[in-house]
């Protein structure tokens, strides 16, 4: 089975993609929805250890995490990147341990192709995991046009936010094949023909 490392920045259209990559028998880890699972809920080990680094304020009212509260320490705290490193030292092994099990139950299942959907491939380690590498691009504009409509956050967030991402260049000099996800172009032509070079 092939494991494909999928990975883009806020705004790129990730997740559009992989569901086209899933229209032609792919599956697809989302490394966020496993983040969501293993970080947010009250009483997991990670959340526990999350706590420990960054105190209380970021639990909500019943103790779960308050991702826009653990948010603002990661990308608008005067400590942002410092934060960002802890925070991804911790939840990255959490999230590596999942994503190692579903890959193994789809590879019993007899799945031809597994995308491991990861916005950090590259900083989180996951990229070693994966036989190659696929990032999606857009325009700088288009991204955050994105970002503020889907996360309902002002431009300024959204620039902050892609601001401490990998820019699009930097994931094309490390990445095996690129999707362009700028307006105009026809994603499905662009993932079939991927397809075809791949499997």
């Amino acid at each position: 089975m092939m494991v494909i490392g999928i990975c883009g920045s806020s705004g790129s259209g990730k997740g559009y993609v992989c569901g086209l990559f899933r229209r032609y028998g792919f599956a697809h880890i989302d490394t966020d929805r496993l983040y969501r699972e293993v970080v947010v809920r009250s009483g997991t080990p990670c959340l526990k250890e999350l706590v420990d680094s960054f105190g209380n304020g970021i639990l909500d009212s019943v103790g779960e995490l308050n991702r826009k509260e653990l948010s603002k320490l990661v990308f608008e705290h005067a400590n942002a990147e410092k934060n960002r490193l802890l925070l991804n030292s911790i939840t990255h092994k959490y999230i590596l341990q999942e994503t190692l099990a579903l890959i193994e139950k789809y590879r019993s299942e007899g799945i031809k192709a597994v995308l491991v959907d990861a916005p950090v491939l590259f900083e989180s380690g996951f990229d070693k995991i994966c036989d190659i590498t696929i990032c999606v691009t857009a325009s700088r504009q288009e991204k955050i046009k994105r970002i503020i409509a889907r996360d309902k956050i002002s431009e300024v967030d959204a620039i902050a936010r892609l601001s401490a991402q990998k820019t699009d260049q930097e994931l094309r000099e490390l990445c095996d094949y690129e999707i362009d996800n700028s307006v105009g172009l026809s994603l499905e032509e662009q993932v079939k023909g991927l397809i075809s070079k791949i499997i």
